[in-house]
């Protein structure tokens, strides 16, 4: 069962579902994919914060998604700025006058594993990041959540996808290069419900290589589906370029 609460358009999602043994693999990923957010505009306010080391930055963005084209966050007054789209990612800082126009390396970098368009929308929406259905995997419960894995894992990468008893989206996505000593970890620590869909509304990332952690902390808000949105973005002359190394 899922259950919702709060009035207005946006509900938190109260989960209560349990996990069946009798559920195979192939019911629970129809079921997952069943539960795919349906839009074609997002709009939201996200609150990030990030921790590396010691220090911790958070602020909130305007965030828009078109969907399967797009990705935008906003600084306030437009301090900073993101635009992601399949081909490239875009960023400026105001703040220090730097600006970064280039391919994926930039996010891959930071989460220490290869990344594109497809696999961050996803990430946001609470989706596996690969196709499940082109190649078998097992199922198996533990405290309350589906563990589903490829039943033959790569050597160089081990992936798992702990999704949820209630509304089958997913609680944990897990990446794992033993030999890199990387790992990534995203938790989705609560959803909410927006005209019939379920969105994330808590993200946590766990982003792990050698000795080295970052933190990311992400809450996504006042969520409007379908609505006319923009995409204003032009990197400021006189910038100087990020060079990736």
């Amino acid at each position: 069962m899922v259950s919702f609460y709060n009035c207005k358009s946006t509900k938190v999602i109260a989960a209560s579902g349990e996990a069946s043994s009798k559920l195979t693999a192939k019911q629970l990923i129809k079921a997952h994919t069943k539960n795919e957010v349906d839009f074609k505009t997002l709009q939201a306010k996200t609150k990030i914060d990030i921790t590396q080391g010691e220090k911790t930055k958070g602020i909130t963005f305007n965030l828009r998604i078109k969907k399967d084209e797009v990705i935008w966050l906003s600084a306030p007054l437009g301090l900073a700025r993101m635009m992601i789209t399949p081909n490239k990612v875009q960023f400026y800082n105001k703040t220090d006058n730097t600006y970064f126009d280039g391919d994926y390396k930039l996010l891959s970098d930071f989460v220490g594993f290869e990344l594109d368009f497809e696999k961050v929308q996803n990430i946001l929406m609470g989706q596996a990041i690969y196709n499940l259905k082109e190649k078998p995997h097992t199922i198996d419960v533990q405290e309350n959540s589906y563990v589903l894995e490829p039943k033959n894992q790569d050597v160089l990468l081990e992936l798992f996808y702990l999704m949820n008893a209630s509304h089958f989206k997913l609680d944990s996505l897990q990446l794992a290069q033993s030999v890199k000593r990387r790992f990534l970890q995203v938790d989705y620590k609560s959803y909410q419900g927006v005209e019939k869909n379920i969105i994330p509304k808590e993200i946590k990332i766990i982003a792990v290589e050698d000795t080295e952690e970052a933190l990311v902390d992400m809450e996504i808000k006042s969520v409007t589906l379908n609505g006319d949105v923009r995409f204003p973005f032009r990197i400021p002359s006189g910038y100087t370029e990020i060079e990736l190394k």
